[in-house]
């Protein structure tokens, strides 16, 4: 069910980007303005973004096989490395051709791009929140960094608008006041990628994020009959789903049997509590009287 919402929430990503893009471009070089063109470039990395974060689910929603035992979940943070490389590799193209129409002197862009503009970045912030609210529902961390490129859309079209105003409004002398803003908006994307990148380098490294669920799954464990308490509990994220090390103590003088059940007992209540776990490992201990 989540993997099939942040799909859907993708392809809707793949369409508005898409569209922007052309408007962007289009009304960029009617209206004379590079801030305008530089804002197209980063929709259509959105694009090319958001496609990857798409196959990034699709592949991460795969079953568990003979040669992936705990899934294929990890794709979706490789995804998100792609996605982060892709606004680096935006960020640089904008900046380095930011710097070269500052020396290069050309004619004010035209006042009738801020209409356009003022429409993007409402809807571009629109977007983000929608797709931020889809991510952190799935817990996908592909779809927060697409999220995030929306919001890097909306902060390049919020420079653009500045610098646009700022040219049309002082006037001869003030040509360049849209590619300043260009290269500021890149120096924000650069910044951006770090944010994305960041979750999802320690996801692939296991790093621990999860003391609230490491909680949540000590006290849920302590329901189960038979269960006294809990020792050792490891978790962590492979895609929208999590995989639990848990060491739990009973009595010492019960049956292997009895230990058996206790634990397969756990586990199944364990993924009906909390159904984003994929797989719980249970260590039995005993405990003297």
């Amino acid at each position: 069910m989540k993997q099939s919402s942040a799909i859907k929430t993708t392809y809707l990503s793949i369409l508005s980007s898409a569209l922007l893009a052309l408007l962007k471009a289009f009304v960029g070089v009617l209206g004379n303005s590079y801030a305008m063109i530089a804002d197209a470039i980063e929709s259509v990395t959105d694009i090319f973004a958001s496609i990857i974060v798409l196959i990034g689910l699709k592949v991460a929603a795969k079953p568990a096989d003979e040669g992936h035992p705990y899934g294929h979940g990890k794709a979706e943070a490789l995804a998100t490395f792609v996605v982060g490389a892709i606004m680096i590799v935006s960020a640089t193209l904008i900046g380095s051709q930011s710097i070269e129409n500052i020396n290069t002197p050309h004619d004010l862009p035209k006042s009738f791009t801020l209409y356009v503009l003022g429409g993007i970045i409402l809807f571009k912030e629109v977007s983000f929140q929608y797709v931020i609210r889809k991510s952190k529902e799935s817990g996908s961390t592909a779809l927060r960094a697409d999220a995030w490129h929306h919001r890097s859309d909306a902060i390049t079209s919020l420079a653009a608008f500045i610098g646009i105003s700022i040219a049309v409004l002082m006037g001869k002398g003030y040509e360049t006041a849209d590619d300043w803003a260009a290269l500021l908006a890149s120096g924000v994307i650069f910044y951006n990628s770090y944010l994305i990148l960041k979750p999802a380098f320690g996801e692939i490294m296991d790093e621990h994020h999860y003391d609230d669920m490491i909680q949540l799954i000590r006290t849920k464990s302590k329901e189960v009959n038979g269960v006294l308490d809990t020792e050792k509990c490891h978790v962590r994220k492979a895609g929208m789903q999590y995989y639990v090390d848990l060491h739990v103590l009973v009595k010492a003088r019960i049956s292997v049997r009895d230990g058996h059940d206790i634990a397969h007992r756990l586990k199944d209540h364990l993924i009906k509590a909390l159904p984003e776990i994929a797989d719980v490992l249970i260590h039995v201990e005993p405990k003297e009287d």
